[in-house]
């Protein structure tokens, strides 16, 4: 069984019924989806498959083996897409927040990758049909750009571009507190969270992660910052921003218990750069922030004005 397609759970010092312990740290996945994994038996607890009546105890291991969606639930959406550029190669579309990049346990519909197949007659599928055309990824509610292969070949080339750190990413974020620095390297490992399985923290044994950023703009008690990734790490920005004491405003898994707006965090995905896997041109994209990052600038600038 291919590693990537299996969830872990260890479980701490929680007890009772496993789908309600899978229900908590899955919170946006349905009962009816949960319950077709057990039905096909895709949840184990220390290898052995278990009942939803199953109760947990502390050091059950619990795996989730995610379930393969057939091609006919992989339906093509007519949702309109916000697209920069498209050639016969990729195209740079600009995410908005809220919407899950492609179809995974607990979201089967409404994904970009279901927007693309309505959109486009020819995707790469090096990822799978689950991930037709994407080569990378941002979360469900930061905002931005992406670029999309149409097929393997230039899938292939933009893949070696992202793992050689040949391509560019900058984000714009507002993160809590003032940053008295102009600039600053955070440079810290990354892996699951020891204790809260959906989350990613600065662990040892993590794989390595560098961020950079750059002050833009301070108000009274927040900060607005770009920033460059080195590497692609699971919830990278936030985690890296969370451990020097500035997580991001709005970030309701990294920032404080009272969250900011109802978007999820301020992290927008502003430019992207690449090489064209077919002609070698350097193409690069500006995007517009949202209008809810737009307004919530404007707030801070206000304050800090008073």
């Amino acid at each position: 069984m291919d590693k990537d397609k299996i969830k872990t759970f260890t479980v701490t010092d929680e007890q009772g019924r496993i789908d309600k312990f899978l229900a908590s740290v899955s919170s946006e996945t349905s009962r009816s989806e949960l319950k077709k994994y057990f039905d096909e038996k895709l949840v184990l607890v220390n290898n052995q498959t278990v009942k939803p009546s199953y109760a947990i105890k502390p050091g059950d291991v619990i795996s989730l083996i995610e379930r393969p969606l057939p091609v006919k639930e992989i339906a093509e959406e007519n949702i309109p897409l916000d697209i920069l550029y498209e050639d016969e190669d990729v195209l740079v579309v600009n995410k908005p927040s809220g919407m899950v990049v492609h179809p995974a346990f607990g979201h089967s519909s409404g994904t970009l990758v279901n927007a693309l197949m309505y959109h486009s007659a020819s995707l790469s599928n090096l990822g799978g049909v689950t991930r037709s055309g994407i080569v990378h990824r941002i979360d469900k509610d930061t905002s931005g750009l992406l670029v999309v292969c149409k097929n393997n070949f230039a899938h292939r080339q933009l893949s070696e571009q992202f793992k050689q750190k040949t391509s560019t990413r900058k984000y714009l974020a507002i993160c809590y507190g003032v940053i008295n620095h102009n600039l600053g390297r955070i440079d810290a490992p990354i892996g699951r969270h020891p204790t809260v399985r959906q989350k990613m923290a600065v662990v040892e044994n993590g794989k390595p992660a560098v961020t950079h950023f750059k002050v833009l703009e301070r108000f009274k008690n927040h900060t607005l910052v770009e920033l460059t990734l080195e590497t692609g790490r699971t919830h990278q920005i936030r985690v890296h921003m969370a451990y020097i004491g500035h997580p991001l405003l709005g970030d309701p898994l990294y920032g404080p218990k009272k969250v900011v707006g109802t978007e999820g965090q301020f992290l927008h995905a502003k430019n992207l750069g690449f090489s064209h896997p077919r002609t070698k041109q350097w193409l690069e994209f500006d995007s517009e922030l949202p209008e809810s990052f737009k307004k919530m600038l404007e707030e801070l600038r206000k304050d800090s004005e008073k």
